[in-house]
């Protein structure tokens, strides 16, 4: 009976931290869902707002809106260039990609090697699409062609989360909350 009690007692810690998550994962997705009725309900009040001033002849302040938005998003899109192109030049001079193993003993040898392995990069870069395209389900398959010495990093300096039942897969670390 002690063996049985304490069995149920390592399911039941089991299933209390499986639900502690599930609850953080639905307080996200209730989060998510809560910003985008926001949206729509702005959406929705800027277009009410439009329908009533369509017949108005204040055309000029809405173009002039619309530039005044157009040269912001010009802006922002500008300094997401920088900023990803200065991203991209730390990671090739600090973490560049992983060198293919040669073949000391034997230089004729015709093997190549199974699979070519991915810069830090790539990595992020698959890790931060996947986070953006399914943000409900962020978490990428680690294969062959990850080179765990990267993985490593970004699993020990809290940039990246293992799954916590498939430790085959990885996400990237909602860094916004």
């Amino acid at each position: 009976l002690q063996k049985v009690k304490n069995d149920l007692e390592m399911v039941l810690s089991a299933v209390r931290s499986k639900n502690k998550k599930l609850e953080e994962d639905l307080k996200r997705e209730k989060q998510w869902y809560e910003e985008q009725r926001e949206v729509i309900a702005t959406l929705t009040k800027i277009e009410e707002e439009a329908k009533t001033q369509v017949g108005q002849p204040s055309t000029k302040r809405y173009f002039y809106i619309f530039d005044e938005l157009k040269n912001k998003i010009m802006k922002l899109n500008i300094f997401k260039n920088e900023l990803l192109s200065t991203l991209n030049e730390f990671l090739d001079e600090h973490f560049p990609p992983p060198e293919e193993v040669k073949n000391t003993k034997n230089k004729n040898s015709s093997t190549k090697p199974a699979v070519k392995l991915l810069a830090l990069k790539e990595i992020l870069e698959s890790l931060i699409n996947k986070l953006i395209t399914t943000p409900h389900e962020p978490y990428i398959t680690i294969n062959e062609s990850f080179w765990p010495p990267y993985i490593e990093l970004l699993l020990r300096y809290g940039i990246a989360l293992r799954h916590p039942q498939d430790a085959r897969r990885m996400r990237l670390q909602a860094f916004h909350k």
